[in-house]
């Protein structure tokens, strides 16, 4: 049996097991599994490989990223410069392990926030972790200039508490890339002056459960179009799954 899976922590939030579960059964998959793998610190992550001599590759969440290059046998053009990893194909040789590494989430974000950007050229990112590295990259491939929302500004960051509505009027597009809001604590949203948003505004989540965060909700209160990270999550997926295969 073919094994796949997800290195994270924690993972209760996570689709990705019945996300591929139904893909195997859909597809008449019957050599494959896909489980998932909570670690508390990356480097538990070599005695993972070598104890389960059948993992043929695995994805990574938070907050692992940008954490599991050091790890890696190869890294891919694009990952190499986004700065993050959520995709490691596992090649076994006579006893030699190589772990090459890779970046769907960018194809999964570009594909699903391209049909709604309607004109709006400039985003705020909340968060600095992997995920955001990759919206980054994708933003300046569609030629969308962008900032960083820290509270410790400097060039390509602004302090959360600068905010202003002028500021707001001119970024229109929001991405949430932190896990705050996520499952199990679906009452949390990211520290943000919502009631300044409006109907010009386009609020991306790349949570995806719940299916609509608070995050999400507090747009909607405002006239905002949304989108959650499901769709993302399932082009990644299926990218990784031809890495995995070819």
């Amino acid at each position: 049996m073919k094994l796949f899976g997800l290195i994270g922590y924690p993972l209760s939030h996570s689709f990705s097991s019945s996300y591929f579960a139904n893909k195997y059964k859909n597809e008449g998959i019957e050599d494959c599994e896909y489980q998932l793998f909570p670690i508390k610190h990356i480097s538990e992550i070599n005695e993972l490989i070598k104890k389960n001599d059948n993992l043929e590759g695995f994805n990574i969440t938070i907050p692992y990223k940008k954490e599991i290059i050091p790890y890696l046998t190869s890294i891919n053009s694009v990952a190499s410069e986004v700065g993050a990893v959520n995709t490691v194909k596992i090649i076994r040789n006579n006893g030699i392990i190589e772990l090459c590494g890779f970046n769907t989430d960018v194809i999964g974000f570009e594909n699903s926030i391209k049909p709604l950007l309607n004109g709006r050229n400039k985003a705020l990112i909340l968060g600095t972790g992997g995920a955001a590295l990759a919206v980054q990259y994708v933003l300046n491939r569609l030629h969308i200039s962008s900032l960083f929302v820290s509270r410790n500004a400097d060039n390509d960051k602004i302090d959360n508490n600068l905010l202003s509505k002028k500021i707001l009027n001119e970024y229109t597009i929001i991405i949430n890339t932190t896990p705050v809001g996520m499952f199990p604590n679906i009452s949390d949203a990211p520290e943000f002056p919502y009631l300044e948003l409006n109907s010009n505004h386009l609020l991306y989540d790349l949570i995806y459960n719940p299916t609509l965060t608070q995050f999400l909700r507090n747009g909607v209160q405002q006239g905002c179009s949304i989108k959650n990270g499901l769709e993302m999550l399932q082009i990644q997926a299926e990218e990784a799954w031809k890495i995995w295969t070819i």
